[in-house]
């Protein structure tokens, strides 16, 4: 098999030798991004064709492809050569992350073509999480749009310092200079408020290759590079090595009892043999024995290799933890300011959980302000209670433990993380952090002398939280209000937090929008559980519509400790009670983001206690809930 064009067979050629070159040349990583249709993957066809990087057996395949999928008539579509999905061929976008190589005699290249569609805007984060530069593709026809604009600000948010500003299509406009002036101008205006070191304006057209890796006869009046002259001479940011060392610990390697390694691939930094080096959660130290690289014992490693240390002493190191210099440690905090670029459909809302990660650590975590967020045709910075989808926002963290970690500005791998969602596992938001609140290292726990246990004791019960959920009407504080004058004729010691109550006080400056309500049940779960800290037996009364916050105030009491309870009414029912006259004002548009109707009641999935209110009356379904308590050791008497 023999690329196009080039006269020598496979069987006479020396891979050896081509290896050894290749090892040679520098590599840049850079990806291709912009709005849908500017030509990005056509752009890398092209490449890979002008560079003799397609087999023969590829460019058959190719030219049947674009009979049959192409968008150029009888002309090869360079697209299809990174659009291996079926639903891109059909569609003619790119939905994937497609990583293609190929080389120069001057250098070798990986290239990332990243989806132009808003809705993949996530696919595009991930390319430009490794790239070294940014192709921003502009459809000539159409200039500077909203998604270029957002790629822009993504890309320097990521750490890409260099931009080649692709003017593509220009054949369509008739090789105009002035459009790709203009273009140029809008586009350098924008970016002077990005951290970008260089940007580099090309006129080019991908279909036909003017200025692409030749130089257009069509463009004498553009004197600058083609685009691969560009790519070619473009300086690499390679200062990993001189940073800091960094070892996000994968995981403790122990084959046997006289062997316990700590492996990970070093984020930055070298280590040798004899370092002192300190494990970041504890702050031990100690000296580095040996250094692995894969089997093979070696006096060094540096930033990008996968490596085994084993250090002189038994210290506690496990996964998660990072191995830095001992001089330079990165910071250790449970609350920091992130920027964070949102991908979920649902907003991302102050108060609600999420799951951070890391390189190689989690942690619970809580979004504890929304300070702006970014408008990504302006860059101004905007009040915002929410981010949607595809939008960016600079935000306070608070995880449930400290994590290591470096300003994403100085590791652009230690100082990144994503965001998952707790309920459906799927990655909903990317992170760069920006530095540790000053609180986080000013406030420390105070240790009492008196704890839950003994509160408890003194009480002779077992502390609980009793958590009654359901739609407004359903029943569920006529049912807690009883239960808790049994429980109190009986001796117990409770107390009842019902919502509406609440909101005539400690949640009296919150309305009733998803972020408001997030907020209102994050207050009431560190009131209960304060309350089950003093021994109490506490029942909490709220609609609480959102199974992520009621999954919160699971995680927030002590194992056992939280019974979820479903008064299940259906919402013709409760309509049909209306208590409060609060449905007759919903249906009538008189209440905005009413529960049920216009906001969403997400049921629970697996509660302790399933109360289906229709055909009974209060007194039984409380005469239930005490046998469950009883039955389950809550409230009977000690032994």
């Amino acid at each position: 098999m023999t690329r196009h064009d080039l006269p020598v067979s496979a069987a006479l050629f020396d891979y050896g030798d081509f290896i050894a070159d290749q090892n040679e040349k520098s590599l840049l990583r850079f990806l291709t991004c912009g709005s849908v249709d500017d030509g990005k993957s056509t752009l890398i066809g092209r490449l890979l064709y002008d560079t003799k990087l397609i087999f023969e057996d590829q460019l058959a395949a190719l030219e049947r492809d674009s009979s049959k999928h192409g968008t150029n008539g009888a002309d090869i579509d360079f697209a299809l050569l990174v659009d291996g999905l079926e639903a891109e061929r059909e569609q003619g976008i790119t939905i994937d992350v497609a990583y293609r190589f190929f080389s120069t005699p001057k250098r070798k290249f990986i290239v990332a073509d990243t989806p132009g569609h808003e809705q993949y805007t996530r696919n595009m984060a991930t390319g430009a999480s490794t790239a070294d530069l940014a192709i921003v593709l502009v459809d000539a026809r159409r200039g500077i749009l909203q998604q270029t604009r957002r790629h822009s600000i993504i890309a320097s948010l990521l750490g890409i310092r260099h931009i080649a500003l692709a003017v593509n299509k220009i054949d369509l406009v008739d090789f105009d200079r002035q459009v790709f002036e203009r273009i140029s101008a809008e586009y350098l205006g924008f970016a002077s408020g990005l951290s970008f070191a260089s940007v580099e304006p090309i006129p080019m057209s991908a279909r036909h290759g003017d200025n692409v890796t030749r130089r257009s006869d069509d463009m004498r009046w553009y004197p600058g590079p083609t685009l691969l002259e560009h790519l070619e001479a473009a300086a690499i940011d390679c200062d990993t090595a001189d940073k800091p060392f960094r070892l996000p610990v994968q995981y403790v390697n122990r084959p046997n009892q006289d062997f316990r390694g700590f492996s990970g691939t070093i984020a930055s930094g070298l280590v040798t043999t004899g370092q002192t080096l300190v494990a970041t959660k504890s702050g031990r130290r100690s000296r580095v024995k040996r250094v692995l690289v894969g089997a093979t014992d070696s006096p060094l490693a540096v930033a990008g290799q996968s490596v085994t240390l084993l250090l002189e002493d038994e210290i506690e190191i496990s996964r998660g933890d990072v191995l830095s210099a001992a001089d330079a440690r990165p910071e250790l905090a449970d609350q920091f300011q992130a920027t964070i670029v949102w991908f979920d459909d649902k907003p991302l809302l102050p108060g609600r959980p999420y799951i951070l990660r890391t390189e190689t650590d989690q942690a619970g975590v809580t979004v504890t302000a929304l300070k702006h967020r970014i408008n990504v045709a302006s860059f101004a910075k905007e009040a915002a209670a929410c981010l949607d989808m595809n939008e960016i926002g600079v935000c306070d963290l608070s995880t449930q433990v400290p994590i290591a970690f470096d300003r994403y500005g100085d590791n652009r791998v230690t100082g990144a993380f994503i965001l998952v969602d707790r309920m459906t596992n799927a990655t909903v938001g990317a992170g760069m952090i920006s530095h540790p609140l000053r609180r986080a290292r000013n406030i420390h726990w105070q240790k009492l002398d008196v704890d839950r246990r003994q509160h408890a004791a003194q009480k002779h019960q077992k502390p609980v939280v009793l958590w009654f959920t359901g739609l407004s009407g359903s029943g569920k504080s006529t049912i807690a209000n009883l239960l808790e004058k049994k429980l109190n004729a009986a001796g117990r010691h409770t107390y009842l937090l019902d919502g509406d109550n609440i909101r005539h006080g400690l949640n009296r400056d919150l309305g009733f929008t998803d972020e408001d309500r997030v907020e209102n049940i994050r207050r009431v779960v560190e009131v209960a559980r304060l309350m089950a800290d003093a021994g109490l037996i506490v029942l909490v009364s709220f609609i609480s519509p959102f199974r992520a916050e009621r999954q919160m105030a699971r995680e927030r009491m002590q194992e056992g400790e939280f019974v979820e309870i479903f008064v299940d009414t259906p919402f013709e029912e409760c309509a049909r009670r209306d208590p409060k006259g609060l449905y007759a004002q919903a249906l009538n548009g008189a209440i905005k983001n009413f529960t049920g109707l216009d906001s969403p009641y997400e049921a629970p999935e697996q509660p302790e206690l399933h109360l289906q209110t229709l055909g009974k009356d209060a007194e039984e379904m409380v005469d239930e809930l005490d046998r469950w308590l009883n039955q389950n050791y809550i409230v009977a008497d000690p032994a």
